[in-house]
């Protein structure tokens, strides 16, 4: 088999995987735009409801954001009252941003409609084939995560 043909499904996998992520992440603007959230706040509201109060610093690297324009986006959920500061239990020169009720409420709504508009999409697909996708799908996120353990 040459190279060209071994590649080529990876090559497709990569082309539908972007794809994908540009449809969801246009639908979920869409979604966004009903909310006093951005882009950017969803992602930090979202990794603090699965993680937990995050420093400044784990949150900027969970997002991938300079720790400057994550403390300027903390700072305005902080106004909008998403979130707030809270110094650690165990030692208090820690500060860690909490997840307060209104973000709670916001992500979890947001999220319900992503949801929805994924279950739309998929209504007319047989049950065993979703089960299929979804066990491949976890397969893929598995092996990416071992992936960015060793590097």
């Amino acid at each position: 088999m040459d190279n060209e043909t071994k590649y080529r499904p990876i090559a497709e996998i990569e082309r539908e995987l972007r794809y994908i992520s540009g449809i969801v992440k246009h639908k979920g603007r869409k979604i966004l735009k009903n909310y006093c959230i951005t882009t950017p706040q969803f992602i930090a509201l979202q990794w603090l409801l699965e993680d937990g109060d995050l420093t400044i610093g784990e949150l900027s690297h969970k997002i991938n954001l300079a720790f400057s324009t994550t403390t300027d986006l903390v700072d305005r959920m902080e106004k909008s009252e998403l979130v707030e500061r809270k110094r650690d239990t165990k030692d208090r020169r820690v500060v860690r941003i909490h997840l307060l009720d209104k973000g709670k409420e916001i992500i979890h709504e947001v999220i319900e409609k992503r949801q929805a508009y994924l279950s739309a999409v998929l209504e007319d697909v047989p049950a065993e084939r979703v089960d299929t996708l979804h066990d491949v799908l976890s397969m893929l996120l598995e092996q990416m995560e071992l992936d960015k353990e060793r590097n």
